[in-house]
């Protein structure tokens, strides 16, 4: 049995490339992680093959070079569009008719590894919430007593012109407090009700229409067969809302913006370590420059923002609405390309017996 055949019974993603990262060989585990076969991938730049990395193919480059191996256990790349977590090894190969060239390793990331993920991002996101709303009550507390010794104050002024300075305290606690108000979000589930989730979709699409987005396309690309299911409207109609809207800023401006509502019908869909047997699926998807890798793992927190006039809680309090209505709320991200994933699981009434 010769080496590439050995390689071919590799579970590993074998792939070699040359200094100008052309791709010189591909085991049959490269050939299915890449969609094609070796025959269409040899010759082809890799870097051509991937639409978007979350590696610096010039820090892999210049770390082999120097004669020095290379592992990144957390790397998102596209392939044909679909984003995959991968595990990326990098060597140099020495035989001297192999001078510039690299020995790659590619491990998908497995179902299991990507639930344990998703829990411990859970268990943070938590934590980070059961923090804020300490410090929220901790301030609503003092605010209440500010406000009503401001009142107080007022009314025992002087010169009633100097009640403008008690108003400005009784302003500024009031805006405090509302923030305060945002921050803790809604304690418990709405009124629930058998509703269609296109009905949500289409009234998201005409606010963003009319919330000075002009200029921005807006594609319906609905699955007329997902079924009703129990929701609250209005709190999933202000979660999608929050991500459109930051989608369409995203996009403002833009001369080819483009925002995508899509939906879809899940089967067998692990949420929270539970498998569901159908989810409905919604994706919120922009053409704008992306998200910053750097926020993409904190984006859910609290005061967590990319924007200067933010207040990073928005997707904070639309994280906190979906998981009331026990779903998950998820984002992939890279220039060019945002998409936020919801899953929410349709829990289908039994069937009365006859």
């Amino acid at each position: 049995m010769t080496p590439a055949q050995l390689f071919d019974h590799l579970l590993t993603a074998i792939i070699v490339v040359d200094s100008q990262w052309r791709i010189q060989y591909v085991n049959a585990a490269a050939e299915q992680l890449m969609h094609q076969s070796a025959r269409r991938l040899l010759t082809q730049p890799l870097t051509a093959q991937i639409q978007h990395a979350s590696v610096d193919w010039g820090q892999i480059a210049n770390t082999t070079r120097a004669g020095q191996s290379l592992t990144d256990s957390d790397v998102t790349w596209v392939v044909d569009g679909q984003p995959q977590k991968v595990q990326l090894s990098a060597s140099p190969l020495f035989d001297q008719a192999d001078e510039g060239r690299l020995l790659l390793e590619v491990n998908v990331v497995s179902q299991q590894q990507r639930i344990s993920k998703e829990l411990t991002q859970k268990a943070q996101q938590q934590a980070a919430k059961e923090l804020v709303r300490g410090l929220a009550h901790e301030i609503k507390n003092p605010l209440g007593g500010l406000r009503g010794a401001a009142q107080l104050l007022e009314k025992m002024l002087p010169d009633a012109s100097l009640a403008e300075y008690t108003q400005i305290i009784i302003e500024q606690a009031d805006r405090l407090r509302n923030l305060v108000d945002r921050l803790l979000g809604p304690q418990r589930p709405g009124l629930r009700q058998r509703q269609n989730i296109h009905v949500v979709l289409e009234k998201v699409r005409q606010l963003i229409s009319l919330d000075n987005h002009e200029g921005i396309q807006i594609i319906r690309d609905y699955d007329p067969s997902l079924p009703d299911f129990e929701m609250d409207p209005e709190q999933l109609e202000q979660a999608i809302l929050n991500v459109a809207t930051n989608a369409a800023d995203a996009i403002r401006g833009q001369p080819d913006a483009c925002l995508t509502l899509r939906t879809r019908t899940g089967f067998q869909t692990v949420i929270h370590g539970e498998r569901h047997r159908v989810v409905a699926q919604i994706e919120i998807i922009d053409n704008g420059p992306g998200i910053a890798p750097h926020l993409q793992d904190t984006l859910f927190y609290p005061m967590v923002t990319s924007k200067a006039d933010g207040n990073g809680l928005g997707l904070a309090i639309t994280h906190h609405l979906i998981d009331q209505h026990q779903g998950k709320i998820d984002v992939n991200s890279w220039p060019g390309h945002t998409c936020f994933t919801i899953q929410l699981p349709i829990i289908e009434k039994d069937t009365p017996h006859e």
